[in-house]
């Protein structure tokens, strides 16, 4: 195992891979202005400034006026860290491009509004921790098998298996190959449960994947 943060360049993030969360969208969705459900991933970056680690505070965030927002929320997901230059690679030979896979949260602002990319809530500081560490891809036989839990204060708050993403880890490396070339180091979040988590100020935070690793952060102050 790796213990660094493994980011390089590009943190993509899917949203809208709970199979249970399209469901209960489907009726929102067929109305304007979306008119019907995505057929493509809906995709998002979480930029170098909002990059961070393993034990590290994530800040309390502030409105533009400077005072505390009320509220704030976090997800989970498998970060599976692209091993050699991927570019329009197929479903089927896709995981063959991951080096490992590790561990990413995301701390946001809640979303409501799925159809203009939530810059303001998704590109806080400090809000997309990443790790403990790299998990070699040997380790892990089947990643659309995992789990991924959320503990606030020691207690179990969502769990999220892999198994309910709408779409598989090899179906969305293959997917993102052809929009981007994806290069080594660089680390796709596939998936993450469509209830986040809503957290407190001072929130010991812990994200987990069975073999993979525990991300551990808590909430500053503001």
């Amino acid at each position: 195992m790796t213990n660094t943060t493994p980011v390089n360049s590009k943190l993509v993030c899917v949203a809208l891979n709970d199979k249970a969360q399209l469901a209960a969208l489907e009726a929102t969705f067929n109305q304007a202005p979306y008119n019907k459900p995505p057929t493509q991933p809906v995709l998002y970056y979480k930029p170098r400034n909002t990059w961070s680690s393993h034990g590290a505070e994530v800040e309390w965030a502030r409105d533009f006026d400077g005072n505390p927002v009320p509220e704030m929320v976090v997800g989970a997901s498998l970060g599976v860290v692209i091993g050699k230059t991927t570019c329009r690679v197929s479903p089927q030979e896709a995981l063959s491009y991951v080096d490992g896979y590790t561990v990413v949260a995301d701390y946001s602002l809640p979303e409501q509004n799925y159809y203009r990319p939530d810059i303001k809530g998704k590109c806080l500081d400090t809000s997309a921790p990443v790790g403990p560490q790299i998990t070699p891809a040997a380790n892990i036989t089947n990643p659309d098998a995992l789990s991924v839990s959320i503990a606030v204060n020691g207690a179990v708050k969502s769990v999220f298996e892999l198994s309910q993403m709408q779409r598989s880890v090899a179906e969305l490396i293959s997917t993102i190959s052809y929009i981007m070339t994806l290069q080594p180091g660089e680390i796709i979040a596939v998936g993450f449960a469509g209830d986040r988590v809503p957290v407190a100020k001072g929130d010991k935070v812990e994200t987990s994947i069975e073999g993979v690793g525990t991300l551990t952060n808590t909430l500053g102050g503001a």
